[in-house]
């Protein structure tokens, strides 16, 4: 009843649990689903999604391998894309590693005042007193975020050294601890959310990278989904790919934007006998449409000489999105996996997170993705 409940509720834009809960009572369909007596609250509803996203998830898989079974669904081809959705976050929360500091030594000072009055007991009245013991804790807890957003950004720091590192390293002379940029960011409502635009045409907003695979085969059945706090897709691409569960077959051809265009993923994938047609960023900039919309920029490079196309993969790539056959596949990605974000924002209304943190949004997006392709449960 639970899992019929979540899936009802999810393919018609009904996402928070308290609005769950009170379509229980309101509306006729849900009510049909809950058997008409039971009226579970927002708290379970929560602890529910929770506690069986392996269930979940499971449930999910059998249907996939229940399509494959039928013919339905064909993993050969696979279209990959991704789009940024807002975290259950403020841009206004983010705090630059410098700011911190400086914000945490203001504190510090006054503090130590706030401590020399409380100290003056004889000039002050029990009301002053108490109102300096609210200002203190006010300015205590303040000074803790500080820190807290200080050791978030040094513990990135540090985690970015741990992941260049190679066999090479000497461990006799170990490189000097990271220290943060004095522009890294950090929010303090989501930690784990970054600052993100879409394209050079859009703001920057508080957001997660979301990625989807899509079977581009015909039944554009959502193979598998994950939550990123990286803002480019260049690096996404084999990830993506090792996400899809080996049950449901062998992936034979990728399908990418330009974004995913970046030479040690597509060559990763290429390694292990993949066919891979990604675009290429500067190839689209030297092939414009004849009648742009909108305005041409000064360094517009048509007239100029050609791109001489140096790197074997890139040289590869260009040869393949050239051919008829290429072109051909292509084609799949647009009517695939670009319907798919079409319906999970504008159709299904989901264009926020409503968790926080890596871990749960992926919990989130992971639910919301196969929902977005399947009918709704008939009453």
């Amino acid at each position: 009843m639970m899992l019929a409940l979540l899936l009802y509720c999810y393919s018609h834009g009904v996402f928070g649990s308290r609005r769950i809960e009170r379509a229980s009572w309101k509306d006729v369909s849900v009510r049909s689903i809950c058997g008409g007596k039971h009226h579970p609250d927002h708290d379970t509803i929560c602890a529910f999604r929770v506690k069986n996203e392996k269930a979940i998830s499971q449930a999910f898989l059998r249907v996939l391998k229940l399509a494959r079974e039928m013919g339905v669904l064909k993993v050969g081809t696979v279209s990959v894309d991704g789009t940024k959705i807002k975290a259950n976050a403020s841009i206004h929360k983010s705090l630059r590693y410098d700011r911190a500091g400086q914000l945490e030594a203001q504190l510090e000072l006054e503090i130590d005042e706030l401590m020399a009055k409380a100290r003056d007991a004889e000039t002050n009245e029990p009301r002053d007193q108490e109102e300096l013991a609210g200002e203190l804790q006010r300015l205590e807890t303040l000074r803790e975020k500080m820190r807290k957003a200080q050791e978030t950004l040094e513990k990135r720091a540090k985690d970015t050294q741990k992941a260049k590192k190679n066999d090479k390293d000497d461990p006799d002379n170990p490189p000097p601890i990271p220290k943060p940029e004095p522009k890294h960011q950090v929010n303090l409502t989501d930690s784990d959310s970054r600052i993100m635009r879409k394209n050079n045409r859009c703001g920057y907003e508080q957001s997660f990278n979301t990625q989807a695979v899509v079977d581009a085969t015909g039944s554009m059945l959502v193979l598998a989904g994950r939550v990123s706090n990286v803002g480019p897709d260049s690096g996404q691409l084999a990830i993506d790919i090792d996400s899809v569960p080996t049950e449901l077959g062998t992936i034979e051809t990728v399908i990418a934007d330009t974004g995913y265009a970046s030479g040690e993923p597509v060559q990763e994938l290429q390694a292990r006998g993949m066919e891979v047609v990604v675009t290429l960023g500067k190839q689209a900039k030297r092939h414009r449409r004849a009648h742009e919309f909108r305005p041409v920029p000064k360094d517009d490079p048509k007239g100029k000489a050609p791109i001489v196309w140096r790197k074997p993969w890139v040289v590869g790539m260009r040869r393949i999105l050239e051919s008829e056959r290429g072109q051909q596949i292509y084609k799949l990605r647009k009517q695939s996996v670009e319907p798919l974000f079409g319906i999970i924002k504008q159709a299904m209304g989901f264009r926020q997170f409503l968790l926080r943190g890596l871990s749960k949004t992926n919990l989130e997006w992971q639910g919301d993705l196969p929902i977005a392709w399947s009918p709704a449960p008939t009453i």
